[in-house]
């Protein structure tokens, strides 16, 4: 589904991602973490094609898309769903306007088909009746289900996760985990969640990537990333 072949990012003189090389399988949850500053966004961001690497090759099923232009990755990404770190809703549009916003912009669809597929997928993260309210009649955990209700509009084949559990509590980040883990079986996607959240990588993941000062450091099932002695890897663990 994913390969990331001897990419790396440099900004001005600065590396930001050092020769990374990651495959990522079909229906896989792989889990990206790291501390603040370590690549794992860069990372993130290079996969959905919003930069380039300096170096290297992304290659996502069969096409290459570091070296493509802004329509040809446009075509790329309706494969692709996206959950933003703070949601990313339009206040000014209503849920069910802000769910259909890519139906509207990349299909020849008719409204009500369009409302139709918008009343369907905010059922399936659990938000029925809530498509005429506005985002700041929303909680924080709903916000997040309508980001996510809004990335699998269009039936896509990977969903990428920007720190989905920032700024909830406890109780609504086991939520949005368990949100995570039933979309995956529901709709067979890849998923690739970037987190600082070490309790939540090892609940929902297949495998964990350990990005540190650039360096992809680790990659392993979670049982084997348990027993990684690796400093900085321990270091994630001393809290679970």
């Amino acid at each position: 589904m994913i390969k990331i072949k001897n990419v790396s990012k440099y900004f001005g003189t600065k590396a930001a991602l050092k020769n990374i090389n990651l495959e990522i399988s079909d229906g896989e949850t792989l889990a990206i973490i790291g501390g603040s500053g370590s690549g794992k966004s860069t990372l993130l961001k290079l996969m959905i094609g919003l930069i380039q690497p300096t170096e290297g090759e992304i290659w996502i099923d069969n096409d290459e898309i570091s070296k493509m232009n802004e329509d040809e990755i446009t075509k790329i990404r309706l494969k692709m769903g996206m959950v933003f770190q703070y949601s990313a809703l339009f206040d000014s549009m209503t849920v069910g306007d802000n769910v259909a916003f890519g139906l509207v912009e990349h299909t020849n669809f008719d409204k009500n088909k369009i409302k139709k597929i918008v009343l369907q997928k905010l059922k399936q993260v659990g938000l029925d009746g809530v498509e005429n309210l506005m985002p700041n009649e929303l909680s924080g955990g709903m916000k997040k289900r309508v980001s996510l209700a809004r990335a699998i509009a269009f039936e896509p084949s990977i969903i990428f996760y920007d720190e989905p559990s920032s700024g909830l509590d406890p109780i609504m980040t086991d939520k949005i985990d368990e949100l995570i883990i039933e979309t995956q079986k529901a709709l067979n996607v890849t998923s690739i969640v970037v987190t600082h959240d070490m309790v939540s990588a090892c609940r929902i993941a297949d495998r964990i990537a350990m990005v540190y000062g650039g360096e992809l450091i680790a990659v392993d099932t979670v049982e084997n990333f348990k027993n990684i002695e690796d400093s900085r890897v321990k270091a994630f663990f001393r809290h679970i």
